[in-house]
Order: structure tokens, then sequence, then C-alpha cells
């Protein structure tokens, strides 16, 4: 039985899921891609090309890496499996019964790695094969989405993380990225890969409202030693992190989760994106958000299954280093004058993938921030980014591994 755990945030990397950017990403328009989670329009067949290139990295330095696109199709292979998601994307109470039937039938005759395409990308009015007496169907136009498309998917970092021996399968907190955990749940659950191996569903496989309790993999390290780090951020609540550390402590999985206060803004969206650890006693940082004097607690297990939170007086980096056994922590700042930073931090310089201890996958456009690491000591494989880039998300966030090496 194949055994999945991902122990670290630095140990050797041997397997991550990644999405290629495909049809969602064409979907893309200036009046649309707000709603859709984007600030811009990409080049797709640009972004595809570097997103290449990042595979390449991976590959090269001998991870086996699987995609998204991929896995979805095999797992519409088996019949439970794509009943299984078609019962939670498409209910009559979003559809109505007579375009139900419809987006069903359309769906049903394409092949799988087609029907995947459009689970992912989307479907509009004028790509259905039929046109049924519908009034839902009547009011919409041949350029509307009967299916929206999903093109943070993307970011495979968000919609589960693995978490030593189990994944949670996150709720995320935007409607916009809600059916990509379908997705996740049901490869999970069916693909031949995981439907036998051995791992722990720590959260978000049930079908319920999980109202407030959000929580998203770009916030959570897997620091090591049996902690976790959680950002608590626009998309990260603490009733997630409650819940996600309750079943952690339960399953004996983790002994303590750290939480630290991010700002709400859009440049900080998750955790990763202004810290990032790179080698064993490294981490990379951003300046402009001084967590260490954010406010941070940490939980850990209490009487009768119960979760206690308690606020740390010592700050971010001394509870980090006690928690990884040094004395402690390197920080690298992202590079360059203020001005500078802030345009480096905000195209993911800190957003760097570790895939052994001290070498890590970032952007090459990030030039003043890798002189600082590769000063450091890091070993920097640099991708390019340029399309990729204006998605704001970086290696780590591009990447959602499944097995890693602890420390």
């Amino acid at each position: 039985m194949t055994q999945l755990s991902v122990g670290s945030e630095i140990g050797q990397l041997r397997q991550v899921i990644v999405h290629r950017p495909e049809l969602a990403l064409r979907r893309l328009t200036p009046s649309n891609c707000e709603d859709l989670l984007f600030d811009d329009v990409l080049r797709v067949e640009s972004a595809g090309k570097e997103h290449d290139a990042f595979q390449k990295a991976l590959r090269d330095n001998g991870v086996e890496v699987l995609l998204l696109h991929t896995l979805l199709a095999e797992t519409l292979a088996t019949p439970e499996g794509k009943e299984w998601i078609m019962e939670r994307q498409f209910s009559p109470w979003r559809y109505g019964q007579a375009l139900q039937r419809e987006v069903l039938t359309s769906l049903n005759d394409m092949d799988l790695d087609d029907m995947a395409f459009h689970l992912i990308g989307g479907m509009t009015v004028s790509e259905l094969d039929h046109k049924s007496h519908s009034l839902t169907l009547d009011t919409l136009k041949e350029t509307d989405f009967v299916i929206d498309p999903i093109p943070n998917h993307l970011f495979t970092r968000d919609t589960s993380c693995w978490i030593y021996g189990g994944v949670s399968l996150n709720p995320m907190a935007k409607v916009a990225r809600q059916r990509e955990t379908v997705h996740l749940r049901a490869i999970y659950r069916f693909h031949p890969k995981f439907r036998n191996a051995d791992f722990i569903t720590y959260y978000g496989d049930e079908d319920i409202n999980y109202d407030h309790a959000t929580i998203e993999g770009g916030d959570v390290l897997v620091i090591g030693k049996g902690s976790v780090l959680i950002g608590l951020s626009e998309r990260t609540s603490p009733q997630g992190i409650e819940n996600l550390a309750q079943a952690l402590f339960k399953s004996g999985q983790a002994k303590k989760v750290i939480a630290v206060m991010l700002p709400k803004d859009r440049s900080c969206m998750h955790l990763d994106t202004v810290f990032t650890h790179m080698t064993h006693d490294c981490f990379s940082y951003y300046p402009g958000v001084n967590l260490d004097t954010s406010p941070c607690w940490e939980l850990r297990p209490g009487d009768e299954g119960r979760v206690v939170a308690e606020r740390t007086k010592a700050g971010l980096f001394k509870t980090l280093a006690k928690a990884l056994d040094i004395d402690s922590l390197r920080m690298i700042p992202t590079g360059g004058d203020v001005f500078e930073a802030e345009r480096e931090q905000w195209n993911d310089a800190n957003n760097v993938l570790a895939i052994s201890p001290g070498k890590v996958i970032g952007y090459e456009r990030n030039v003043h921030t890798l002189k600082k690491m590769e000063a450091a000591g890091i070993d920097v494989i640099t991708i390019p980014g340029e399309d990729l880039g204006r998605g704001r998300g970086g290696a780590r966030c591009m990447s959602c591994p499944i097995l890693r090496d602890g420390i």
C-alpha cells in the first residue's frame, strides 16, 4: 500500500500535483477577471510555456510531477467517481431541471479528457450540444457560462494541503474557488493512486456547510518535528485553524499549531506570499509585513479533545526556532530598496518552493531577492514568470506536495 506523507517544507520533494494553464485562463477577460480572483488577463500560451519550464525544473531534480487535469480525467473514468462529481456540481437547484439535463447530456457526450477540460475550463451556452425548452436557458446569452471556469486551479497549493500523514481538503473562502475542492475530494477518494493509499483525511471531506471555518493551503506551512504554522489571513479564519488543529491533534500527527496574524491585504493574501522555509534554519520573508511583532498563538491539545490556544509573548521567530529545536533563525529579506522590495514581493519573490534543504525554485525576474538568497548559501533554480507571475502566485502556490521527506 502506498504511503503518502509531507513531513516538512524543506525535505526532499518526491511527488507533487500541478496544473498547467489551459481553457480556464483563456476565459479570463478584463470584465470578469476580478470576479475570478485575478488582477489581470494572462497570455495563456506564454504562461503554458513558463509552466512547462517549472515542470522541467521539478523533474530535473527528481520530483515526480502529477498533472491535475490528468488525475481528474482518470477519476472520471471510475463510474462512482464520475457520478460523485456530477451529483455535487450539477443539481437542479443550481440549474433548474431542464438545463441540468442539458448540461449533463453535453458532458456525457464527451470523452473523459474533454469532460475534465470543461469541468475546469467552463462551458458556455453556445457550447451546449442540445437546446432544451428551459426557462433558465432562455434567460442566458450565448456567451454566458453554464459551467463557470476555475482558473485558480493553477494554484494547487490552496485547495488541499498535505500535513504529515494526511490531507486537509480545504473549504475555500471565495465562491469562485469552492468547486475546486469537489475535484480534489473526488481525486483523493476515487483515483486508483489514492483510493488504496495510506493517509488520513483531516478536514473538509463532508457534504456540509463549513460556514466561517475556511482554510487555504497557502497559509499552511509544515514546519516539521510535529509542528505546523498557519497564517490568519483574509482566506484562512480562526475557526478553520481551530477545526484543523483539533483533527491534527486527534490523529496524533501534530503536537503543536502556531498561528500568526496577517494583514488582510491583497498583496499578502496568504502566509507564503511573505514567508517561506528554505533550509533548516533559514526563511525568506518580506520586511514590509513584520510577522515577528504580529499577534501569534500556540495551539495545543487540551483535555477531552479540546484545543487550547495561548497568545505567545516571545514573537513568531523565537517561537519557530523553539519548535525547530535551533537557537535562532536566519531571515533573508526581500531584496532591493523599499520600492524594489515591494515590487518583488508583489511578483512572488518570497513564494519559493524548496525541493530539498537549501535548494529552491523561484521566478528569475526577482533579481534583488535572488541575490540575497544566493549570498545566504541558498541554491536557487530560476524559472520564467512574466505571465505566470501576473496570476499572483509563485512556485510554492503552483504546487501541492503529496510526498516529501521530513527533517
